[in-house]
């Protein structure tokens, strides 16, 4: 049987794993240290809130949410940052697990969404968002500007 959490600091080692294998599989290299840094700082600053999936006491998934909010709606929103499940693990229907909690928080937190951004690549996911009730944007675009002077030294 799988157990759902929110995570706080005492999950910490077992996040950071998961995190780590989340950032490699989106081609960045390793760094636990860092992934172990990042998370305690969203962690203890309450600027994310973060659900895992446990199968007994191995961590097997998490996802992470960020608060924004909506000027044109004034509301809050949630953005569904990650999602990642252990490799061994995929096809339990564990993103959903993650995916209905982030859905949770946000009907009991009083947010109007939650919204996502994955790949075009992302097949498994691409097939799991509608049918867990998100619907794709086709009206907007999105644009990105990257701060040249940005470094994480």
């Amino acid at each position: 049987m799988y157990t759902l959490i929110q995570a706080d600091l005492n999950q910490l080692d077992d996040l950071a794993l998961l995190f780590d294998a989340y950032r490699v599989f989106y081609k960045k290299e390793t760094d636990l240290d860092a992934a172990k840094k990042f998370l305690r700082e969203r962690l203890t600053n309450d600027q994310s809130v973060i659900f895992m999936v446990y199968d007994d006491s191995r961590a097997v998934g998490f996802t992470q949410l960020y608060p924004v909010f909506s000027s044109v709606n004034m509301a809050a929103v949630w953005l569904l940052n990650d999602l990642f499940v252990d490799p061994i693990y995929r096809g339990k229907k564990i993103g959903k697990q993650l995916l209905e909690a982030a859905q949770n928080h946000c009907t009991t937190t009083g947010a109007k969404g939650v919204s996502l951004e994955t790949e075009q690549t992302n097949v498994v996911g691409n097939k799991l968002y509608p049918i867990m009730g998100f619907e794709k944007d086709t009206e907007h675009n999105f644009y990105y500007w990257e701060n040249p002077t940005f470094s994480t030294e």
